[in-house]
């Protein structure tokens, strides 16, 4: 599956994160090569946030290494933050704000110029449709908006690399089209690691599939390497996560 002249931005090297005796994630590996689009699935509770935070330099692993576009997390953070956009679950949004006070303040924090400002803030206002509600506070939006504008702010910044954790959780199915259509365009310029636990996102976006469960990457392969056998996406889900057996 290697390619020697691919291009690593998102790499886990055996990361893992203990609390007590118990482990969220052990000895998780895998690499997401640049213009890669990549689920990552699991059953509830199996280690997919808790890698997304380690990946993105949110969380310190206790063991192994986690790199954006090259760059260490855990010692280079601020240069692989500049090159990353996370949208996590539920993510914090200031609810007074209106969606572009708060891109103004968070174009403030990374520190872009006044044309550049203007112009990322205008770009993501578009792609991210958020035109009909630029002015209104950011609390009294719906979700499928305030995913929006979470989707912005990763965005405003121009990242190479965007880490998304279940960005149409609690959305209805309009708001999934509109949020699977936004990650669809998107990943044909950036290297996207998408979580999820609905499979249908798996077989509308991503080009490969990572499976994560009890801690553990237990299925690293490409989406059509699932479906063979005749069995659907979610038979192989069932049967790589263990939820079978006890269903």
């Amino acid at each position: 599956m290697s390619n020697p002249s691919a291009q690593a931005m998102i790499e886990a090297i055996g990361l893992s994160k203990f609390y007590g005796e118990f482990a969220a994630t052990r000895d998780v590996s895998f690499t997401v090569n640049k213009g890669e689009v990549v689920g990552f699935l699991g059953p509830n509770g199996a280690g997919k946030s808790t890698t997304m935070k380690l990946l993105t330099g949110y969380l310190s692993p206790s063991t192994g290494v986690a790199k954006i576009a090259g760059h260490d997390m855990a010692s280079d953070r601020l240069a692989g933050a500049q090159k990353l956009g996370y949208l996590p679950e539920n993510g914090p949004l200031y609810a007074d704000m209106t969606p572009r006070s708060l891109l103004n303040f968070f174009a403030d924090a990374r520190g872009l110029s006044p044309q550049q400002r203007r112009e990322r803030i205008d770009y993501v206002i578009e792609l991210c449709h958020l035109d009909s509600v630029i002015g209104k506070a950011v609390g009294k939006l719906s979700k499928g908006f305030r995913q929006r504008v979470g989707m912005a702010q990763a965005l405003l910044h121009e990242p190479d690399v965007l880490i998304l954790d279940e960005p149409t959780a609690g959305l209805d199915p309009n708001q999934i089209r509109g949020v699977r259509d936004t990650i669809r365009q998107l990943g044909q310029q950036k290297t996207i690691l998408l979580s999820t636990h609905i499979l249908q996102e798996v077989d509308a976006i991503c080009d490969r599939v990572l499976f994560i469960n009890e801690g553990r990457l237990v299925f690293d392969g490409k989406v059509g390497e699932l479906e063979t056998d005749g069995k659907s996406l979610e038979d192989k889900f069932l049967e790589l996560t263990g939820t079978g057996a006890t269903a």
